[in-house]
């Protein structure tokens, strides 16, 4: 046993482990021979449609010279471009989240006095149990905070005297005091880790009923508690278009699947959890951010093109950064031409970096932007366009805000849980049959022998 309780790897184990690998592998042939879309994906890349929503639209608009699929993205919350969603509460100078919250869950926008009633029961319900943050946060500190989150949602459960019951109005009572309580559990979670593993001061402040969900976010986390108008709106901006983005995507899929077999509202968030925890889906911006630390440290002149361009094409042939042969936030399963969440958020990046006089990074950002399409098109011959993606710029937003690494992935939660409450809420309402698509079984029938 090692000193965490858990036992090593053996050398039988290793050596069984490579005895039986050939015994997964399936030819790569057989799924084009039996028409198996990997992925659940066409092979043009387009999803299979596997359900229907209201909850939010995905569009790509056709180009004007007809070419379709292939112009701007666009993205529509119960019906409202996201974008004129962005510029109605920026106008009007509030932030935007808990409106977002509410039109995501009851399918309207609020009035006035909806959200101000709405913003009241959020903040009532924004308390831990008596106790949790002692008992479950402070104990084992994990150095992975969605781990923490998810540990400390599945002990939620335990609190819940209705803890089972999926009946509309509970799940909604749930997931009302999920969506509350996740900046909560994600900062107290990363508090704790801090306090433990980095030797850090420890700093709990309870979130304050007056304050917005992002501007607690930065009290809480801050041991002044303090934080600039700009740093709350840019952080709520982030939250607001990060959270839906369709049923299909890994995260808010895994919800309509878990929430088919009827189980509870704590159990289906602790399993969409461990999906946007994937580096492949919620953990993209910290690559990102990654990649530019890299890049940052090889690259001479930021402003020359031709250097940026040669390490872009380094990347592209497995010789820079992780040699995956990436370059992190370009590209999108749907979009090609531009993402509608990268479009709003850039202009707001680049006040933030003014503020915190890192616009020559950010000038950087925007010439691996530019740069890094036409490089994949040349070099992958990838003609029907490639752009950067919300999470391009996003780490580089929370490292401005002195937002630690290991919290990039839970503000992502902290935001998606808005979609997945909706969905969840989308598949107790219409569906009466459990997720189950087929799998073909390709492995040959044997007839038992025992060897003796």
């Amino acid at each position: 046993m090692s000193e965490y309780g858990f036992s090593k790897i053996t050398p039988l184990i290793s050596e069984l482990a490579e005895k039986s690998m050939n015994g997964y592998r399936i030819a790569p042939e057989l799924y084009t021979k039996f028409d198996v879309k990997r992925g659940l994906r066409d092979i043009d890349g387009s999803g299979v449609v596997a359900g229907l929503t209201n909850i939010s639209t995905i569009k790509v608009l056709d180009k004007p010279d007809g070419v379709r699929n292939h112009g701007d993205g666009k993205l529509y919350y119960r019906g409202y471009d996201v974008e004129d969603i962005v510029a109605g509460f920026i106008k009007n100078k509030r932030f935007g989240f808990e409106e977002t919250i509410y039109l995501l869950l009851f399918g309207d926008l609020p009035s006035d006095d909806e959200l101000a009633a709405f913003r009241k029961t959020l903040a009532d319900f924004r308390t831990l149990p008596t106790t949790f943050t002692r008992d479950i946060i402070m104990k084992a500190p994990s150095d992975n905070m969605m781990n923490t989150l998810a540990k400390c949602v599945l002990a939620l459960y335990s609190y819940d005297d209705a803890a089972n019951d999926i009946s509309i109005p509970n799940v909604l009572r749930q997931c009302i005091e999920l969506i509350t309580l996740f900046p909560v559990l994600a900062v107290y979670g990363y508090q704790a880790y801090s306090y433990y593993k980095n030797d850090e001061s420890l700093c709990i402040h309870k979130p304050r009923p007056d304050l917005s969900i992002a501007e607690n976010i930065l009290y809480m986390l801050r041991p002044d508690c303090s934080y600039t108008e700009l740093e709350a709106r840019i952080l709520d901006l982030a939250l607001v278009l990060h959270a839906e983005h369709g049923g299909g995507n890994n995260s808010t899929f895994t919800v309509h699947v878990v929430s088919s077999s009827g189980t509870d509202t704590y159990s289906t968030i602790a399993a969409a959890l461990g999906s946007l925890k994937g580096p492949k889906h919620g953990g993209a911006n910290i690559k990102v951010a990654l990649m530019f630390d890299d890049m940052k440290k090889n690259i001479r002149d930021w402003t020359d093109e031709e250097e940026v361009g040669d390490y872009l094409r380094k990347l592209l042939h497995k010789e820079a950064f992780d040699r995956a042969g990436l370059i992190y936030g370009m590209g999108h399963a749907v979009y090609s031409q531009s993402d509608p969440r990268a479009k709003v958020f850039k202009a707001f990046v680049e006040k933030l970096s003014a503020e915190k006089g890192r616009l020559e990074e950010f000038a950087l950002y925007s010439l691996v932007e530019n740069l890094a399409p036409k490089i994949i098109a040349e070099e992958r011959r990838i003609y029907k366009g490639v752009c950067a993606n919300v999470d391009f710029y996003s780490g580089f937003v929370y490292r401005m805000l002195g937002i630690p690494d290991e919290l990039f992935t839970p503000i992502f939660a902290t935001s998606r849980i808005a979609g997945w409450s909706a969905h969840r809420i989308e598949e107790l309402i219409n569906s009466n049959k459990i997720i189950r698509p087929a799998y073909k079984a390709v492995s040959p029938l044997r007839e038992y022998k025992f060897n003796d």
